[in-house]
């Protein structure tokens, strides 16, 4: 298997080509999603004694983490949670080089799709909001930094983080397009990269939006704790 097709498949070549899939930084994609699948919401939680999928929205993001356990535990597994995005990314785009943009986007959908489908914890995760942020921050900067306006903007007026989180997911595609227009430069990769975002979040806020409908979504009160879920209740 040679040419095009080495570009397109490098898990697919054969072992003669090994060699082009490592120096290519191929390698840094599985080792995203195992980075990205580092369940730190869950184990702050057993730091604590408890099981945080048990507690409040049974979910293991930092909003949780920060409604069930307070400020200082919930901040930092925030930057954790970014920080398990944007490692995995920066090591992809220097392993792969200057031409390595499919590379890097390929690592940072396995950060994230890890942090919401970990292995550790049976394919079960959270929402990816702070891992997207962090493994899009060397991608797209400026959509990033709109999308993260829209989220302060749309926080501060509605308290809920379910809706600033889907505002600034859907802000991804729509602030990527404006640029690319402007630019006269269609960057196709990125484009379905920031359409796979805004997808993945609003199918992950799914169980939110149906609350948001039937008005019972919670506004976010940090320290307050939510009623516990019932243990057999898959989280969300």
């Amino acid at each position: 298997m040679t040419g095009p097709w080495l570009s397109v498949f490098p898990v697919l070549a054969d072992a003669t080509e090994s060699a082009s899939w490592l120096s290519g930084g191929w390698w840094a994609v599985p080792l995203a999603y195992v980075v990205g699948a580092t369940p730190f919401g869950f184990l702050a939680g057993k730091v604590k004694g408890i099981d945080i999928r048990q507690h409040g929205s049974g979910n293991i993001g930092a909003t949780n983490v920060l409604r069930t356990l307070g400020k200082p535990i919930g901040i930092t597994v925030l930057l954790l949670d970014v920080l398990k995005g944007l490692l995995p990314v920066l090591l992809a785009k220097w392993a792969a080089g200057p031409d390595g943009s499919v590379v890097a986007i390929a690592a940072a959908i396995a950060a994230i799709l890890g942090h919401n489908y970990t292995f550790w914890l049976g394919f079960k995760g959270g929402k990816g909001i702070a891992t997207s942020a962090g493994a899009i921050a060397p991608l797209i900067p400026i959509p990033l930094a709109v999308a993260l306006a829209g989220w302060i903007l749309s926080f501060a007026v509605t308290r809920y983080v379910s809706i600033a989180s889907l505002v600034a997911a859907i802000s991804l595609p729509i602030t990527g397009a404006i640029l690319m227009l402007k630019r006269g430069n269609w960057d196709v990769p990125i484009f379905i990269f920031t359409l796979f975002l805004a997808i993945m979040a609003t199918w992950r806020h799914r169980t939110n939006i149906q609350r948001l409908l039937k008005g019972e979504e919670s506004r976010f009160q940090p320290g307050k704790k939510k009623k516990e879920k019932p243990a057999d209740q898959p989280p969300v």
